[in-house]
């Protein structure tokens, strides 16, 4: 990870996978008390993290919190980081959903009773500040599979390089140590796919279904999956790190799929879903969407666990900068503060978040 000073540190974007997890997307409620809670619950989170976690030391509990555009605005104001936007709705053949979210909590264990007491816990401190849009308790499906039944995430990076694709470095240092996050939860046709001849579901995939070996390329059409989510720059791969968890209530006959990117620039993540939603070229497009389809879509900054830990509950979000002055009016530079602080209105003072 490049530019990031040794004192900041991340939020856990790039642990390792588990067994179980909750999504949880929430709004806040109009006017200041809510915004207060939710810094509070910021600055409190890393704390009630390690009392719930110290219940299962080998349990594996962690929590993502992500912030999105709107909310940035309402409770830190100016500066914003650089990628930060709502999550732009794609039309092609078939439609990504742009859905509303102010906060996002990505709880992860080894035990899903773990994850059920932190989001309660969670919940209880933004009782009357948040209202729920999606909550969805996500399982690990045999050897990593999806409902679909193919292997979903073999190409993830890890450590290192898991790192490099999540964590903003130099090109924000304002935000060294954060991420950005992409949600979707796709529903699948399982009656309909559950028709396809096995031959035909490994060309939309790009895999083997029993085996997870990736096609040969002489064989493997333009439309799968896995080329159409393969992306370059200058020759480059860009990667990104997936989380996709299966969930489901068979009463209500839902069979799904929760997608959760991580990426150091949302860029990446909107690209791959041009790609499977307006096809490349346009009206190439990925024929799973014949058979899953997105019903919530929301992006997400995912600041450093140093800039949560940092965030003072009572202090107003700092003003937008005002826009620059004429050409034959330059400005001067600003004077160095003089109570230390970065400018950003809701950190603690002497407290760095990058």
């Amino acid at each position: 990870m490049d530019a990031v000073l040794p004192s900041v540190v991340p939020q856990p974007v790039a642990a390792r996978l588990t067994r179980a997890a909750i999504f949880l997307v929430v709004a806040l409620e109009p006017g200041d008390d809510a915004e207060r809670a939710v810094r509070k619950l910021c600055a409190d989170l890393s704390g009630l993290l390690r009392a719930v976690g110290f219940r299962d030391l080998e349990g594996g509990l962690s929590c993502v919190l992500g912030i999105g555009s709107d909310a940035w605005d309402r409770l830190f104001g100016a500066p914003r980081p650089k990628g930060l936007h709502p999550f732009r709705e794609i039309r092609g053949r078939h439609h990504a959903v742009a859905t509303p979210g102010d906060l996002l909590f990505h709880i992860r264990a080894t035990r899903m009773d773990l994850c059920f007491e932190l989001a309660s816990q969670v919940m209880s401190r933004l009782s009357g500040f948040v209202a729920t849009q999606d909550e969805v308790h996500g399982f690990s499906y045999f050897d990593d599979r999806d409902l679909i039944g193919f292997v979903d995430g073999t190409e993830n990076p890890v450590d290192a390089a898991a790192v490099a694709a999540t964590i903003i470095g130099a090109e924000d240092p304002d935000f060294a140590g954060g991420s950005y996050v992409i949600v979707q939860k796709y529903l699948h046709d399982l009656v309909a796919w559950n028709r396809v001849p096995v031959a035909d579901q490994e060309r939309i995939i790009g895999r083997e279904k029993l085996s997870d070996i990736e096609l040969d390329d002489a064989v493997k059409p333009s439309y799968a999956h896995n080329v159409l989510t393969s992306i370059e720059e200058n020759g480059e791969p860009l990667e990104i790190l997936r989380d996709n968890m299966p969930f489901g209530d068979i009463g209500k006959g839902e069979f799904g799929t929760y997608f959760i990117g991580y990426a150091r620039s949302p860029d990446r993540i909107e690209r791959m879903l041009e790609n499977m939603f307006i096809g490349l070229p346009p009206g190439n497009y990925d024929r799973l969407l014949d058979f899953s389809r997105a019903v919530t879509g929301s992006l997400f900054f995912v600041p450093s666990a140093s800039f949560l830990d940092a965030v003072a509950p009572d202090a107003a979000p700092a003003p937008a900068p005002a826009p620059p002055l004429a050409a034959e009016e330059p400005s001067q530079p600003s004077a160095p503060r003089g109570d230390g602080s970065l400018g950003i209105g809701s950190l603690r003072k002497g407290a760095s978040h990058e």
